[in-house]
């Protein structure tokens, strides 16, 4: 009967308790659903190979969570203020409003993140066509931005700041900054235009007759580009240059060049045609030789010492390695054909022809000064 009549005292003298209650109950059984709600597609998107369902699935878990709660936290705020007249509750619905667009921004910067780390992973690009990773990782950074701005702005208008009085600031503070930012500028303008123009993307061997610059690009960010030099060495260079020097890129030729003279002994020259003409035969029957572009083996030269023929053609592959080992195997084969007619590479000699006669006059003048010099 006591007892009774104590929580009668509490539920009378906080009327409010018992819906705060309900509503919390409601914040964990729809927190727990959720939760094995996800695990459930988790388990389900597995089976699939599909990059924008897993992108979703792992950007909404925490910021699904998290809206749960804030939701349900401004509710149980709603139903106290209802029985008090404190001033601090009166911020409650632009906090709701606040808390609902932050979370609501958070999701979809990490649905960005998350789907570029897809399409760059080695899982995607293995199984599907291929994806330039520049392009991505642009786009990815202007998704983010944008995002990022319409979130803070809208937050703003939420709070009571005009939209309209915060962009004319920034149109009349950009002026400023320019003046004071222009290099700043300047390399976000030249990184953008290389993410537009696309002289290179990551992972291309680039350089430049310009400047000293070569290497593998690694980041191309919006201020700088990171380049690892052959020698290991990370080279930071700022997107503004890219602009004023010219920059090639090795990486996207179609083929390597094979061009090299070769010298033949002046005694060999009755077995020059035919030392040519198994040459390129041999090339012509060369695997990793491309038919379809140039290919020519002449007589070029009446040098000092050699007659010089020269091999002009193109490998197939790009590859550096593989293009050194194509390289020798045809200038070995030549080797093995300048031999095989019985010739010979020339090397550098001097021919010294002299007169007889004249040999033979200074060796009596000799003779003659050294009986002079004997009497």
């Amino acid at each position: 009967m006591s007892m009774d009549w104590i929580k009668g005292i509490e539920f009378s003298s906080y009327p409010w308790l018992t819906e705060v209650f309900i509503v919390v109950l409601i914040v964990l059984t729809a927190n727990l659903l959720a939760g094995r709600l996800l695990n459930v597609l988790g388990e389900r998107f597995k089976r699939t190979h599909n990059l924008w369902d897993d992108a979703v699935l792992l950007a909404a878990r925490r910021p699904l969570v998290l809206l749960i709660w804030v939701v349900g936290a401004s509710h149980v705020l709603e139903i106290i203020a209802g029985s008090t007249d404190a001033d601090i509750f009166t911020a409650l619905q632009p906090f709701r409003a606040v808390a609902v667009m932050a979370i609501l921004g958070w999701f979809l910067v990490k649905l960005v993140h998350e789907i570029e780390a897809g399409l760059l992973s080695r899982e995607y690009s293995d199984s599907d066509e291929p994806i330039d990773q520049t392009t991505v990782m642009a786009l990815g950074k202007l998704v983010r931005s944008a995002v990022i701005i319409v979130v803070v702005l809208m937050i703003l208008q939420n709070l009571g700041y005009s939209i309209s009085g915060v962009l004319a600031f920034g149109g009349i503070g950009g002026i400023a900054v320019g003046f004071a930012a222009k290099d700043l500028l300047a390399n976000f303008f030249g990184g953008l235009m290389v993410y537009l123009d696309r002289p290179f993307s990551v992972g291309d061997w680039v350089r430049s007759p310009d400047k000293e610059i070569e290497g593998t690009v690694e980041n191309i960010g919006w201020r700088q580009t990171r380049i690892r030099t052959f020698d290991q060495r990370p080279l930071y260079v700022p997107n503004a240059t890219f602009t004023q020097i010219a920059v090639e890129n090795p990486s996207r030729m179609l083929n390597r060049r094979i061009y090299e003279t070769v010298g033949v002994r002046y005694e060999d020259a009755s077995k020059l045609p035919g030392i040519i003409s198994g040459v390129k035969t041999m090339l012509e029957a060369h695997p990793e030789i491309d038919l379809r572009k140039t290919l020519i083996v002449n007589f070029n030269k009446f040098n000092a010492s050699s007659l010089d023929f020269f091999i002009y053609t193109f490998t197939k592959t790009t590859q550096w390695v593989k293009y050194h080992e194509i390289k020798q195997d045809v200038l070995l084969k030549v080797l093995e054909i300048i031999h095989e007619h019985g010739a010979d590479v020339a090397f550098p000699t001097t021919t010294v022809k002299m007169d007889p006669l004249q040999i033979e006059n200074a060796a009596r003048q000799s003779g003659a000064a050294g009986d002079e010099k004997n009497a």
